[in-house]
């Protein structure tokens, strides 16, 4: 993307946590002025990850630079260049809105006024409930006040753990809508979810699982890796139609999607024939309202194929 210096490399980066690893062997790095996103279910690895890089949590194996600095060796050099929002809601609910941003603006010497044109497109949504107790805030409002607490000391990468995760659909197109204004501003975000949708939101993007990068790519090139024809199959009794499926000989994968389901077939076949001969073979199941089309690839189904789902 860019001939500058990474602003976050991670190299075989390990991390257990007793018997049970969390991280294994990842390595990615991330451009400037880029949005990367680490997309993955709970329990894939993403909170972990972003401890260690945010300087809180020091890994088993392997190693990870930001902004040029090691995030074990050079903590204290980093911190104040990280703006980081955890996953959980972490700021002081029996404070105000003011409160809390002023309590963090003072951690790293600033203050509201001096920082105000950096926050001020988020803050403008928070200055009407500025007295309010942060506990006494809408999901939505939450994660603004949480990403105006990241952004209020200027950091130089925003690093931003499920951040929409919780949040109503309009609140969550409002924060990437402001994400990309930062990047517009020349902030370089790494930003994780478990929403395969918000993968198209993002330049770059690393399909985590159980500890493992499964692929990293542009959002269009994950979706161009699929590499195989995907049917798209609709049935009056969805649920039927699923079990029947996992029994049809030349099935290869079968899973719900929306309110469909998405087929791939084991057989290199015309895909005329296969849709004909799947829709067959669903009706002479009983099934009812029985149609079954082509259909376009997406981040979640790669990530389903990468996954190896059966």
């Amino acid at each position: 993307m860019t001939s500058e210096h990474p602003v976050v490399v991670v190299d075989r980066l390990g991390k257990r946590f007793g018997a049970t690893p969390a991280l294994v062997d990842v390595s990615f790095s991330v451009q400037p002025r880029e949005i990367f996103g680490l997309i993955g279910p709970d329990g894939a690895g993403k909170t972990t990850l972003f401890r260690i890089l945010a300087t809180l949590l020091v890994p088993d194996a392997g190693g990870a630079t930001v902004l040029g600095r090691d995030v074990v060796k050079e903590l204290w050099a980093l911190r104040a260049r990280i703006g980081y929002m955890p996953g959980r809601f972490s700021l002081y609910p029996d404070l105000s809105v003011e409160e809390n941003l002023r309590f963090f603006a003072s951690v790293f010497g600033t203050t509201i006024a001096r920082e105000h044109d950096r926050i001020a497109p988020i803050y403008h949504q928070l200055e009407p409930f500025r007295t309010r107790r942060a506990s006494a805030l809408s999901g939505g409002m939450k994660q603004k006040l949480a990403l105006c607490c990241a952004l209020v000391h200027r950091p130089e990468i925003l690093l931003l753990d499920e951040p929409t995760t919780g949040v109503d659909a309009v609140s969550r197109r409002e924060l990437w809508d402001l994400l990309h204004r930062l990047k517009a501003s020349g902030l370089t975000i790494v930003v994780s979810t478990p929403y395969m949708d918000e993968a198209d939101r993002c330049d770059r993007v690393g399909l985590i699982q159980r500890g493992r990068l499964l692929a990293i790519d542009t959002p269009w090139g994950i979706i161009q890796g699929f590499g195989r024809a995907l049917f798209g199959v609709h049935a009056a009794d969805r649920y039927r139609a699923l079990l029947a499926l996992r029994e049809y000989p030349h099935a290869r994968t079968v899973y719900p999607f929306g309110a469909t389901l998405h087929y791939t077939d084991s057989r290199a076949a015309d895909p005329g024939l296969i849709e004909r001969e799947v829709h067959d073979f669903l009706a002479s199941r009983g099934l009812a309202g029985v149609s079954v089309a082509g259909t376009s690839p997406t981040v979640e189904d790669s990530f389903m194929e990468l996954m190896g789902t059966p």
